[in-house]
């Protein structure tokens, strides 16, 4: 038992050191290693198999929605990258390029794609000539790379797993359209699948995407008061259509250039089903996203008839569409409760030579520890039962975090100190100028992280005022520190 203790000491308290703890959950979780490509990591098979369960849901909402998906290459010949000017200033701090071709020096040289709009582009300006060549609705699963200085797994790491949705339409109301469309299916995603509550609204100017007329963002706020830009919705509006000459012959057989949207997300929401969820003795994995959603685990399982039992309660729960897999190491059952609560699995069964006498085994929650007796027979529908309320409630537990963390300000005294004292996010009125949001990043080290969308964000109640500079607000504004 010493050792099952070690186990679960070795990880630091979140209230102690929450970078440590972020990192101790994902070498103890075994969910990635370090490389020696600097800045890159590996997925090992816990944490591919957490984005494969992603990316499974995903690519099935993006094609109810009418999504195909496609493949382009990684490399981005620089004429290409340069056609579009505020794009390619927007990521030359962070492209890598590739200049040697085997021993010969390549004349135009390639990016590694850290994104693919202009790819797309070259592809569209080929693909489409006539407005029944409309809409366009791709997206890749791939992986890009940026060169980021400072990396942490999941989180920020310079080669990345994302996908990017590429749309090209006749009308700008069809991008806008999709645009918010898109934004939608990502935010009913996180909070459906992940249990992760979001706001939802639009990006400022200063923080848009380079070369979009209009960025929307989910933001989602983790444990230790900070936000997670969870995904984005682009509206390019025809910028880089006429930047790339993508024009098609409408209906009135006219000339017009199509309108386009891009949105992704990436494996960083790992990252923050980690930070939202887990707490001192490991990962939290909601169950809809949970590689295993059931450990069973046999008590003195050379006992006889114990292993059968686990394996026959195992086989009824895989009937019922449950993902479970039974724990038989030769380890100590307090070894294993250890191992099966670090490692996040919603949800343990225990059964031993009492309990097969009396019929019955018991389930462990591992969100509130809670232990339930059932009955064996009634075994897979008591867990299919619990591992809903235990998503349920995970999502319910997380909103609760999230607004009591979310505060208002109405004055800038207020503000700073809210900012520096109380980690969370903070709604204040804002007058739309630049310099105003300048400035509160350089005071405060917060960024604006979303204009929430609908009444809240821009019907302004009469007399209020910008928290910065006091003059009237034109919007309100979610702030706050971010990773």
């Amino acid at each position: 038992m010493a050792k099952d203790k070690k186990l679960v000491e070795s990880i630091t308290s979140r209230d102690v050191d929450f970078a440590q703890w972020y990192t101790d959950v994902v070498k103890k979780a075994e969910l990635t290693g370090y490389t020696s490509v600097k800045g890159c990591m590996v997925f090992k098979p816990a944490g591919y198999a957490i984005w494969e369960n992603i990316q499974t849901e995903l690519d099935r909402r993006f094609k109810e929605t009418g999504v195909q998906n496609v493949y382009l290459p990684m490399l981005i010949p620089e004429s290409l990258l340069n056609i579009e000017k505020d794009h390619v200033e927007g990521f030359a701090p962070e492209a890598a390029w590739v200049t040697m071709g085997g021993n010969t020096p390549l004349q135009d040289r390639m990016c590694i794609r850290p994104t693919s709009e202009t790819l797309f582009c070259d592809l569209y300006a080929k693909d489409i000539q006539s407005y029944r060549d409309l809409p366009k609705v791709y997206n890749q699963w791939c992986s890009v790379l940026r060169w980021e200085k400072t990396t942490r797994p999941f989180l920020r790491s310079r080669e990345f797993l994302w996908q990017e949705g590429h749309t090209a339409h006749a009308t700008a109301e069809e991008a806008e359209e999709r645009t918010q469309q898109m934004l939608h299916v990502y935010a009913d995603f996180v909070e459906d699948f992940l249990a992760i509550p979001v706001v939802r609204g639009r990006k400022t100017d200063k923080e848009k995407f380079a070369g979009a007329e209009a960025t929307y963002t989910i933001e989602a706020l983790m444990h230790d008061g900070q936000a997670l830009q969870s995904g984005t919705s682009h509206n390019f509006g025809d910028g880089f259509a006429k930047a790339f000459g993508i024009q098609f012959t409408d209906r009135d057989n006219t000339l017009k250039y199509v309108h386009q949207t891009s949105w992704g997300m990436t494996t960083r929401l790992i990252g923050a089903i980690i930070m939202v969820h887990g707490d001192d003795d490991g990962l939290v994995l909601p169950p809809k996203v949970s590689p295993t959603q059931v450990v069973v685990i046999p008590i003195r399982q050379n006992a006889e008839g114990v292993l059968d039992s686990a394996c026959s309660i195992a086989d009824e729960l895989k009937k019922a569409g449950i993902r479970v897999k039974v724990d038989d190491s030769d380890r100590s059952p307090g070894w294993k409760f250890a191992d099966q609560e670090m490692r996040g699995f919603p949800l343990r069964i225990e059964i031993g030579p009492k309990d097969i006498e009396q019929g019955t085994c018991v389930l462990v929650r591992r969100d509130t520890r809670e232990k339930i007796t059932s009955s064996i027979s009634e075994v897979a529908e008591t867990a299919g039962k619990l591992l809903d309320e235990i998503q349920r409630d995970m999502f319910e537990r997380a909103k609760a975090f999230r607004d009591e963390h979310t505060y208002e300000a109405s004055d800038y005294d207020t503000f700073r100190n809210t900012i520096e004292e109380k980690p969370g996010f903070v709604k204040a009125y804002w007058c739309g100028d630049r310099a105003c949001e300048d400035k509160i990043k350089d005071d405060t080290r917060a960024t604006s992280r979303c204009i929430p969308m609908g009444d809240e964000g821009n019907l302004i109640p009469e007399g209020r005022t910008c928290v910065c500079c006091g003059r009237p607000a034109k919007k309100l504004v979610y702030w706050g520190r971010a990773y």
